[in-house]
């Protein structure tokens, strides 16, 4: 399916577009361009910095503020990210100081920044930083932040980390200007007791070491990479061809598929992700605790991994789609097609996709706690529309200008989420039955959008010749559900009757 809807008009209201996004075991956090922080999903230990422990079904705004700052003057963030039980913000303030975090990543229990001349400094639940020539892994809880020695005058351009393992993109020198990656080398270190480091054996690191299949000699750049619970995911493209083809490749643990390698054997060193077209350009990847995902510049995302790539837990309950892993890439809602894809994220058991630009938000997966910010808690196999109503932009005050024109906007405000409710119930609906996302161009009778009258005889016949085989054995497995149900009901209902008449019958006349 691709989606044919109109391109979204540039706009200066940034307070609506999202700019980065992160995801937790159970959370996930979304980056609005006007600095502005929104979470949603468990609640528990105040991942969500709401000031509560409470579950959030749907975006609610995150409240910063400084001891030294007046009430209501509201820092500029600039980034985010998500561990499985805590998260992080970068504030855009003025630093106290030369040296400042320009980006944070987080991992199960450990957390890392990026600073602006390119150090990395981490803190939480990681190795120690022994003096010894040759020291052992192990892991400890370090409160406050240090830098790694082995990057001194080197430039940290980006790192991932898993539960107990990191990876780190370092560049020669400087920051570059172009952000270029061209000089990169990949580093990884901490657990590997399933190869997820890449370096061919299962001996953990104590201190960073070289991945030699993308060494300085190599033709092949790394510009991406990701960290699930125990392993590894990133993408490439040639040096001679610096916009694409691109290639995601993995390594570590497989049991679960999320190699993406056609079996569940673990992988020590970095291998390609064979089944991804040639052609494609991948723009964002990630890893959640058992799956991977992938999204190209054309608007396609894969996964694979736990149940379908999902993510979702081996006791789901699948209705219309068969279970269990995928150990090759699936293209999400059989090759639904996404506009402007901005990144992919994974959670512990979900997936949320950014795309139109950064004006829209999709989620799939395990639904439990809100994480999908659907408003609901219910699991979702199909892309469905995270709930993002305009009511959720902070207030600026402009109170001229809302007096204005309050009446037109409140009734706009009141059509805006009456569409948004309508348009989930509809995708949910039509997923549900069809197995991919609704779209309105291409899934909305022609009769009906042009004459507004539909005949549903007519358009079902048409529906049915068009199908191919797959299509029509989802129908007819979901409709041979809803009969199965329907019968109960009446049978049940029926008893019911005959037992009420029989103890109408048998009970004393007086």
């Amino acid at each position: 399916m691709e989606d044919k809807s109109p391109a979204l008009p540039i706009s200066e209201d940034l307070s609506r577009k999202i700019i980065s996004l992160a995801a937790g075991e159970a959370h996930t956090i979304a980056l609005t361009g006007d600095g502005c922080v929104y979470s949603w999903g468990r609640g528990m230990f105040g991942r969500l910095g709401t000031g509560k422990e409470s579950d959030e079904l749907v975006p609610a705004l995150v409240e910063f503020a400084f001891p030294d700052r007046p009430a209501g003057d509201r820092p500029r963030i600039v980034g985010v990210a998500a561990g499985a039980y805590h998260s992080l913000a970068v504030s855009g303030r003025e630093a106290r100081s030369d040296l400042k975090v320009c980006a944070v990543k987080a991992g199960s229990m450990m957390s890392l920044a990026i600073d602006n001349v390119g150090g990395l400094w981490m803190w939480g639940n990681v190795p120690p930083q022994d003096s010894g020539a040759e020291p052992r892994l192990s892991f400890t809880s370090i409160p406050i932040p240090f830098t790694i020695p082995e990057f001194h005058g080197r430039t940290v351009l980006k790192v991932a980390c898993g539960d107990e393992h990191v990876v780190a993109l370092v560049g020669p020198g400087e920051i570059p200007k172009d952000n270029s990656d061209d000089e990169s080398v990949l580093y990884s270190w901490g657990n590997n007791h399933h190869g997820q480091l890449g370096l061919g054996d299962r001996e953990s690191r104590a201190r960073p070491q070289i991945v030699e299949t993308f060494n300085q000699n190599s033709d092949l750049i790394v510009y991406d990479i990701a960290c699930g619970a125990h392993h590894t995911a990133l993408l490439t493209y040639r040096k001679e061809t610096p916009k694409g083809p691109s290639m995601c490749w993995t390594f570590g643990f497989g049991e679960n598929g999320q190699l993406g390698h056609g079996s569940t054997k673990s992988s020590l060193i970095p291998e390609p992700v064979s089944q991804i077209p040639e052609h494609a350009y991948l723009v964002s990847v990630d890893c959640g605790l058992f799956h991977t995902s992938v999204v190209s510049s054309e608007g396609f995302v894969w996964s694979w991994g736990m149940e379908r790539g999902l993510g979702l837990c081996p006791d789901v309950n699948f209705i219309d789609v068969e279970a269990g892993d995928d150990s090759v890439p699936r293209k999400i809602s059989g090759g639904s097609r996404f506009r402007d894809p901005v990144q992919v994220s994974c959670g512990a058991a979900h997936t949320v996709l950014v795309a139109n630009g950064g004006y829209k938000l999709w989620s799939w997966g395990r639904g439990r706690n809100g994480v999908l910010g659907t408003g609901n808690v219910v699991d979702c196999y199909v892309p469905t529309p995270v709930f993002w109503p305009n009511e959720l932009k902070p207030d600026k005050e402009e109170v001229a200008e809302a007096e204005k024109s309050s009446s037109t906007m409140e009734e706009v405000k009141r059509l805006e989420a009456k569409l948004m409710v309508m348009e989930r119930y509809a995708s949910i609906l039509h997923g549900s039955i069809f197995g991919k996302p609704f779209n309105e161009e291409e899934d909305i009778p022609y009769s009906l959008r042009v004459s507004g009258y539909f005949d549903m005889g007519k358009e079902w016949g048409e529906m049915l010749e068009s199908a191919d085989k797959s299509q029509l054995m989802r129908l007819q497995a979901f409709y041979e559900d809803m009969i199965v149900r329907v019968k109960d009901k009446v049978l049940q209902r029926r008893i019911q009757e005959i037992i009420k008449d029989c103890l109408q019958s048998s009970a004393p006349k007086h």
